[in-house]
């Protein structure tokens, strides 16, 4: 069964999901599952994108076509803790949290593990509020001081999750580049560096420098999150997250999956070992 921590946002995500993988693992059409509950193929569609949820009685029906009913009073827990519940970014404004990042925070809070790559800053993670405020300022100047103040306070709330009391396993490979860009000014950079080195200290955060003197890597093509989720979670092949200008993309696919996992595995293979990060980091901040 799913944690009850799993947030709303990914309890409705894996229902959408589960579905799909139901309905095909049948070998039913979505014309046919959309005869059995009286609707559209478009509704079904909408399902299992995870645009709508289904009523209790379509997702009794949508089961019993599955040949699963007996999953049912387990699918109804879960549609109504997707129905009821709130996630903790509730509060925040559109313009902070628009909805293609709704869907990262949710996956976020809910991961058992956390592997990223970052080329050009620090991780939102592992970012100061000063840091912070600089990287969105410099971002995009024209925002107004307001808004400033709300995308940091939603960068520090998502750091919580560094304090829970089962933190998710957090694996972070940084380009050389990242650390030596003085964001902001060099006391803010140093202190960002201090806190890097604070937090590889923690067991359950490794952090991995990739220095320049690793020429090409596998990270070139840029920044990318890969997302596990816990095995409660049945069948959810984890997440790829990457970030434009624009928006952010999920990727989902086992192939895609694969392909950054083995480049994730490359740039750790081709960073600085775990236990020269702190000297590594301590000696840039000194040069700042």
């Amino acid at each position: 069964m799913v944690t009850s921590s799993s947030s709303p946002t990914v309890l409705k995500r894996w229902i959408a999901f589960e579905l799909r993988r139901l309905r095909e693992s049948h070998g039913v059409s979505r014309e046919d599952a959309a005869a059995a509950v009286r609707g559209s193929v478009g509704q079904i569609g909408h399902i299992e994108v995870g645009r709508s949820l289904p009523k209790p009685l379509e997702l009794d029906k949508l089961l019993e076509t599955y040949g699963v009913p007996e999953r049912s009073d387990f699918f109804q827990d879960l549609r109504t803790r997707a129905k009821k519940g709130r996630d903790w970014w509730i509060g925040f404004d559109e313009t902070a949290v628009p909805e293609w990042f709704a869907l990262f925070l949710g996956l976020e809070s809910s991961a058992v593990g956390i592997e990223s790559w970052d080329s050009f800053r620090i991780p939102g993670l592992f970012q100061t509020p000063a840091y912070a405020e600089a990287v969105i300022r410099g971002g995009e100047p024209t925002l107004p001081d307001d808004e400033v103040a709300h995308r940091v306070r939603l960068r520090m709330a998502r750091q919580q999750l560094l304090e829970a009391s089962e933190p998710p396993r957090i694996w972070s490979v940084l380009h050389e580049s990242a650390l030596r860009t003085v964001v902001g000014d060099a006391e803010i950079m140093r202190e960002q560096l201090k806190r890097l080195i604070q937090l590889a200290k923690q067991p359950t955060i490794e952090i991995q420098v990739l220095p320049f003197s690793a020429g090409a890597h596998a990270g070139g093509n840029g920044t990318f999150i890969n997302l596990s989720f816990p095995a409660e979670l049945e069948h959810d092949p984890g997440a790829v997250y990457v970030e434009t200008k624009i928006k952010g993309y999920y990727y989902e696919e086992p192939d895609e999956l694969a392909r950054y996992h083995d480049a994730m595995t490359r740039l750790r293979v081709q960073a600085l070992k775990l236990g020269r990060t702190p000297a590594f980091i301590n000696r840039i901040a000194e040069e700042l």
